[in-house]
């Protein structure tokens, strides 16, 4: 499918710019932010903005590598090691939020897979601003981001033989929030890390993945 959107720049707080893949639908529709995998910002995510675009939702994926895209795992894990994560949660993607606020209708809900996973707790923790949060296999160190301090509505995807998010993070995550009174939509799937992306047939898992949409569609339409 062709790319629906646009490579644009946006403004972070602190006054400089990134760029990243967006998709406008419409001033009157609420919006979405994609956080990257390891890779990158690449076909994959872009794709993902778009199938938010064709379910009527104003999308954005920021570039947090800057323009370079893993070619390799090990290339990959060395770019997210090298990552700066408060950074990325408090520049790129509050930016992010800040020009989907103004964008469309005022609500904005963030979303990631893997490394962008992990980059969704972190917002959900320190971003107040946003109106929800859905994240697929990941987490980020206690340390950065204490699952019992999410503040906004959360529904999480995870699989069951996941070696990097893994089942016990998951039952951590799951009860620090029930510990806070929190009730979030928590799935499980017997799937393996990164279930939902199309471009990695070994791990990719068609029947989990549509499910695992329908249910963020349908809980991004409660919330926002």
């Amino acid at each position: 499918m062709p790319k629906q959107g646009e490579i644009i720049e946006f403004s972070r707080p602190d006054g400089t710019h990134c760029r990243g893949y967006y998709v406008a639908v419409g001033k009157d529709k609420p919006s979405v932010v994609v956080i990257q995998e390891w890779w990158g910002l690449n076909e994959q995510i872009c794709s993902v903005v778009d199938r938010f675009a064709a379910a009527g939702y104003n999308a954005l994926a920021p570039d947090l590598y800057h323009g370079r895209v893993a070619q390799d795992a090990d290339e990959a894990s060395h770019m997210m090691n090298g990552l700066d994560f408060p950074g990325a949660t408090f520049q790129d993607i509050r930016g992010a939020v800040a020009y989907l606020q103004a964008a469309g209708n005022g609500r904005v809900a963030v979303m990631g897979f893997c490394m962008g996973g992990a980059l969704t707790v972190a917002s959900a923790v320190h971003l107040p601003e946003i109106n929800a949060a859905v994240c697929f296999y990941g987490m980020p160190p206690q340390e950065f981001a204490d699952p019992a301090q999410i503040c906004v509505p959360f529904q999480g995807h995870f699989a069951t033989r996941d070696t990097w998010c893994t089942p016990d993070a998951v039952a951590f995550l799951q009860s620090s929030m029930h510990g806070a009174g929190r009730v979030p939509e928590i799935y499980h799937y017997e799937a393996d890390h990164a279930f939902f992306n199309q471009a990695r047939p070994e791990v990719y898992d068609p029947h989990a993945s549509d499910l695992a949409w329908a249910r963020t569609l349908d809980f991004l339409e409660r919330q926002l």
